[in-house]
């Protein structure tokens, strides 16, 4: 079977596995500083500054932080609330952290969800986010419609026990396309959020209207169509009781015919892959 490590990946590819690797990165030794007492502000700031560090200079979105029962949206109504709060982490409170860099031209939105000494609840809803990883990838390999899919991985949270929380996002996304953002020496941004990157999801959502597909994976009809070549960044976010989980990762959809090459998710090497790799490794 082919694997993320054993494809042979295009310049471009690996160029996007890149700053992926980069954010991640960037999440884990953020996360590895948090203590008590650390805002969410303090924890975006913390990303940007160390992207900032390494030549990031541009943004898909700005990083976010969510602490506490904010990381499963509670009470969540407007765009605004999931901007970084003077929210203060606790010992044993859960985190999520949100980054979407563009680095040379190469966009990344990532994922990373923690807690600050360890949280039984968040880690059971981590294990159970693996079943969503292999579901989605079958089935945008089979060419089932975008729609169907998010029902499906609707229908697994459910029997799972657990609430979508992915659906309080803009429009219900669980994804959403990036593509390659032209590099400017300052752009501007628009609530968060990169202009040039968001110049590019227009196009792509102008064409797609065009075309009858949307660069936005979401429950609603403008969704029913099977999935769209190209690269995808993946969310599903569960929730329960106030305690949220999540990953977000690039999903590569092609027109290929050969189903293993059809779909694949672009790197395998990521913190939240090795977690379920190692406990399956301990139960043997």
């Amino acid at each position: 079977m082919t694997t993320a490590e054993t494809r042979e990946l295009s310049s471009d590819l690996r160029r996007f596995q890149r700053v992926q690797r980069l954010a991640y990165e960037c999440a884990q030794e953020v996360a590895a500083r948090l203590e008590p007492g650390v805002t969410e502000r303090e924890a975006a700031r913390m990303q940007r500054e160390w992207l900032r560090a390494r030549g990031v200079r541009d943004w898909f979105h700005l990083p976010f932080a969510w602490f506490g029962d904010r990381t499963a949206f509670v009470g969540f109504r407007v765009p605004l609330q999931f901007f970084p709060t003077d929210r203060r982490l606790e010992p044993g409170m859960p985190f999520i952290l949100d980054m979407a860099p563009v680095f040379e031209g190469f966009t990344a939105d990532i994922g990373y969800s923690g807690a600050l000494g360890g949280h039984p609840l968040q880690e059971k809803l981590m294990d159970d986010l693996e079943a969503h990883r292999k579901l989605i990838l079958r089935e945008v390999r089979e060419r089932r419609s975008l729609r169907e899919i998010y029902r499906d991985v609707d229908r697994l949270m459910v029997l799972q026990g657990y609430a979508n929380r992915h659906r309080a996002y803009p429009f219900g996304v669980i994804a959403h396309k990036v593509d390659r953002v032209r590099e400017r020496r300052w752009s501007p941004r628009l609530f968060g959020f990169g202009a040039q990157a968001l110049k590019g999801l227009a196009s792509d959502a102008l064409h797609g209207h065009r075309e009858g597909w949307s660069p936005l994976w979401s429950p609603y009809r403008f969704s029913d169509h099977p999935p769209w070549p190209g690269l995808w960044a993946v969310e599903p976010h569960l929730g329960f009781r106030g305690t949220g989980a999540k990953f977000e990762e690039i999903l590569v959809v092609t027109d290929s015919r050969d189903p293993e090459e059809s779909a694949f998710w672009l790197d395998d090497d990521l913190p939240h892959v090795r977690r379920w790799a190692q406990g399956k490794a301990e139960e043997k």
